[in-house]
């Protein structure tokens, strides 16, 4: 990773602000630093609204066949808003622990701080062990559902392979991603990436409005409590993309600019979701609830191709996006964080990837997936603990009196703010983690159930009937009234 070069420290308040820029001119052109190299605001807006609404945009009205139309937006409003706080709470322990490392003379222009040495730095190795197991597990689990939402779509171009070989293809092809040193090198990535899913939501949105409702569309849900709290907890995950927070914050020139990209960030994103979602529930209804990618149920034209390609490649930035912190860890681990060879470092990184492509075989169910990893890692990874280590973080008078940052006076300063960490703890811990994953562990081991483990092609249509007497076989229609599809 190139290093930075720190320039100039300048005291603002409580906060010693570093001022970076990346290495001296000499040694990169400046259209190599245009597009490579970034750490301004925009580029972490970029960054934020482009990791934040991946796969999940595909899913969606998946989520609203199980939720019901009204449920399935004030869902979306409402976690859109628990994750913006949230974010913002992580941004401010990583500023809290920044400054007084800095204080203390700790230099981090070869180390790329992350969340679990932010709680290590401000509450102690235990917080530390436990951000880190659930920080990587969600993150490998967000790596897998990337590559399993990969096969999906590709699928819907070439059916001439089945979803586990695709899934073999683009574990290769993401295996890549391993050559992206930083945060600070995704900005063309992140750019292109959110232009590519503006274009695929409004593609579902158009081409569900022009499609019209199918004959008999019905749309009875909620009607059963499990696929209810399934699709709540999918919309929980939708919207805890921000596990990646610190990582991008650390990228970053001036990362006390943070705190409100997360929230400008999520109300664009709602702008994707909302209309992509409803639409297709509008148009195809019940029918979602046996098809949990979107783009199953819209007729093949150039556009829907299109927006597959395009997601195909935002899912590969995606996917770096979450391995990246991944691939970070595990250098530290080994040694080989503060390497300044990249191919030394590429190579390191490989072993990580191999469990990501093996889960991905394992256990392909794309949209099932998404709500229990939602319930049982993004529940604690991003909601709970960052409530929690606010919380215990400046529990004292003093703590609270130094803080680098003070709660917004709009919501009540401190006593607002524990007011606020304390209801995300419960309601996340209750509904999140305690309805969510019972539903969304029924469901998916009732895909296990029906499809099994290492399934060849999950929710594939099946084969037509052989007819000895046709001379040509037709090809399968794409929703065969025998699909093997099954839900609670």
């Amino acid at each position: 990773m190139a290093a930075d070069k720190v320039v100039e420290t300048v005291i603002v308040g409580n906060y010693v602000e570093m001022e970076t820029e990346g290495n001296s001119r000499n040694m990169k052109t400046r259209l190599s630093k245009f597009l490579w190299h970034g750490g301004s605001v925009y580029d972490a807006w970029f960054s934020c609204a482009s990791n934040q609404v991946a796969q999940v945009l595909l899913t969606l009205p998946y989520s609203f066949s199980q939720l019901g139309m009204l449920s399935g937006v004030l869902f979306q409003l409402f976690y859109g808003l628990l994750g913006s706080w949230t974010a913002y709470l992580i941004s401010i322990l990583y500023v809290e622990y920044r400054t007084r490392k800095e204080r203390e003379k700790v230099d981090f222009r070869n180390h790329v701080i992350q969340w679990f040495e932010v709680l290590d730095g401000l509450l102690g190795k235990h917080w530390r062990n436990v951000g880190l197991a659930f920080n990587c597990t969600f993150l490998l689990f967000g790596s897998v559902i990337q590559l399993i939402a990969c096969a999906s779509n590709i699928y819907y171009i070439n059916d001439n392979l089945d979803k586990r070989t695709w899934t073999y293809i683009f574990g290769a092809c993401c295996a890549t991603t391993v050559f992206i040193p930083s945060f600070h090198n995704y900005r063309i990535w992140s750019f292109l990436g959110l232009l590519m899913t503006t274009y695929t939501a409004w593609y579902l949105t158009i081409a569900s409005l022009l499609h019209g409702q199918v004959e008999g569309v019905k749309h009875s849900g909620p009607n059963k409590i499990v696929l209810y709290f399934t699709g709540a907890t999918n919309i929980l995950y939708t919207f805890g993309g921000h596990a990646v927070t610190v990582e991008i914050m650390h990228a970053m020139w001036k990362p006390q600019k943070f705190k409100a990209i997360y929230l400008l960030a999520t109300l664009y994103v709602l702008t994707l979701t909302l209309p992509s979602a409803a639409a297709v529930y509008w148009a195809f209804g019940d029918m979602l609830l046996n098809h949990s990618n979107a783009f199953s149920l819209l007729p093949r034209s150039p556009f829907r191709d299109m927006a597959v390609i395009l997601m195909l490649i935002h899912q590969f930035i995606t996917f770096g996006f979450a391995c990246t912190p991944l691939y970070f860890v595990w250098e530290k681990a080994i040694g080989l964080h503060e390497c300044k060879s990249l191919c030394k470092r590429a190579a390191a990184r490989l072993p990580v990837v191999i469990p990501i492509w093996f889960l991905a075989i394992i256990f392909p169910f794309f949209g099932p997936i998404n709500s229990t990893v939602g319930s049982l890692l993004v529940s604690f990874t991003v909601y709970i603990i960052p409530a929690l280590a606010h919380i215990f973080t400046f529990r004292s008078g003093a703590a609270r009196e130094n803080a680098v940052e003070q709660p917004p006076k709009f919501v009540g300063r401190w006593v607002g703010a524990y007011m606020i960490n304390v209801f995300v703890v419960v309601w996340v811990l209750i509904v999140g983690f305690g309805f969510g994953g019972w539903a969304s562990m029924t469901n998916f081991i009732h895909q296990i159930d029906t499809f099994g483990l290492f399934t060849k092609c999950y929710q594939c249509p099946p084969p037509p009937p052989i007819n000895v007497n046709a001379t040509a076989a037709a090809p399968p229609p794409l929703h065969h009234p025998n699909n093997r599809t099954h839900h609670l």
